[in-house]
């Protein structure tokens, strides 16, 4: 059994903040829908169907996001979590929703995104919108006792007792071992067996003095680095190379899919995280990435390349991670659209029938 986590992105609603920042109404679908093509054969924009330009809002989206993640062998979301000191958050009505309503009836967990809001992110200057903090152990206390009611839910994904929760970047916590010992004795005190922490590593990454149960690598970077020897090779080839603000970072996703290897990361705590696509440019303008010409085809040959590759492991919580199931604006989505319809999704389904592969993230 192999469970398949797609990280889930709530910024499909508006808020107050975003409305400050970037006009009334702003969402994640303001960016998608105002894209363009920057280069001949630069798909643009990108536009959902099933779905449709959805409100996080509306309880129907959600339930009907996790039937459809269900029906086609996604075992659970892993929704983004915004905690950013002092009890501030941002973007936590959708989950705090379906904690609230026990809809939809589907596994997730929880990543928390610590890391600060910056202007960048938006194409803008690198101005801070809002600075992550870490007040110390007080604040820990509280932000554990704020999530110990989701970590509680019969649907949270557990190991061994110990839910699992990934972080952003654990490099970026001060004095780490406090945070995670911490932690671990509150979720003993509250009937766990501790917790299971899961790092996501800038690239091939140092474990650091976190002590983590688990480790990722957070994409784009890595795809890059394990080609960086032979990059310009694998241009497609009218770019030749990257001029800033002329054209974005094209790379074709058929180089770097098909020859990704997982030899950075030989040992059984290493969880997979890939990508159906990557185009940053509804965001970003000519300052952003693209993967070119990705298609279900190549990406069903990847994920049946990471399928093996996590079967070989010696480990008994054998995981996946997809990023992402609707980061629309980083181009990175299994959700249906215009062009493809549910043929990502449909590949995904196909390459664990071919394994004879049942998913059950509880």
């Amino acid at each position: 059994m192999i469970n398949i986590l797609a990280f889930y992105l709530p910024q499909f609603h508006p808020i107050p903040e975003n409305d400050d920042w970037w006009g009334k109404g702003f969402t994640e679908w303001t960016n998608t829908a105002k894209a363009k093509p920057l280069f001949p054969g630069h798909k643009q924009p990108h536009i959902p169907s099933d779905l449709g330009f959805y409100d996080l809002r509306v309880p129907e989206t959600r339930i009907a996001q996790a039937e459809l993640a269900r029906d086609h062998g996604i075992s659970g979301f892993i929704y983004w979590h915004y905690w950013f000191g002092e009890g501030k958050q941002l973007l936590e009505r959708p989950f705090n929703e379906v904690l609230r309503s026990g809809e939809p009836d589907f596994p997730f967990c929880l990543a928390w995104a610590n890391h600060s809001w910056r202007g960048k992110w938006h194409g803008l200057d690198d101005n801070m919108l809002f600075e992550q903090k870490y007040p110390g152990k007080e604040d820990y206390t509280a932000h554990f006792n704020h999530l110990v009611s989701a970590f509680s839910d019969d649907r949270y994904i557990k190991i061994d007792n110990k839910p699992v929760f990934i972080i952003y970047a654990p490099e970026e916590i001060p004095e780490p071992r406090i945070f995670r010992d911490l932690w671990n004795e509150l979720a003993i005190k509250n009937g766990f067996n501790g917790m299971h922490f899961i790092g996501i590593l800038n690239n091939r990454g140092e474990y650091g003095n976190f002590g983590l149960d688990g480790h990722t690598v957070h994409q784009p970077r890595h795809y890059i680095s394990v080609y960086e020897n032979t990059l310009f090779s694998r241009f497609i080839g009218f770019c030749k190379r990257h001029t800033p603000g002329m054209l974005p970072f094209i790379i074709s996703y058929k180089s770097l899919a098909s020859g990704y290897h997982f030899r950075d990361f030989p040992n059984d705590t290493f969880i997979p995280t890939i990508v159906p696509n990557w185009d940053t440019t509804p965001r970003l303008g000519t300052k952003g990435w693209v993967f070119h010409k990705s298609t279900p085809e190549l990406f069903k040959k990847h994920f049946e390349d990471t399928v093996k590759f996590v079967m070989e492991q010696r480990n008994d919580h054998k995981m996946i991670f997809i990023k992402s199931w609707n980061e629309w604006a980083e181009g990175n989505y299994l959700e249906p659209d215009l062009e493809w319809g549910t043929r990502y999704l449909i590949a995904i389904k196909e390459v664990l029938k071919k394994f004879s592969i049942i998913n059950n993230a509880r």
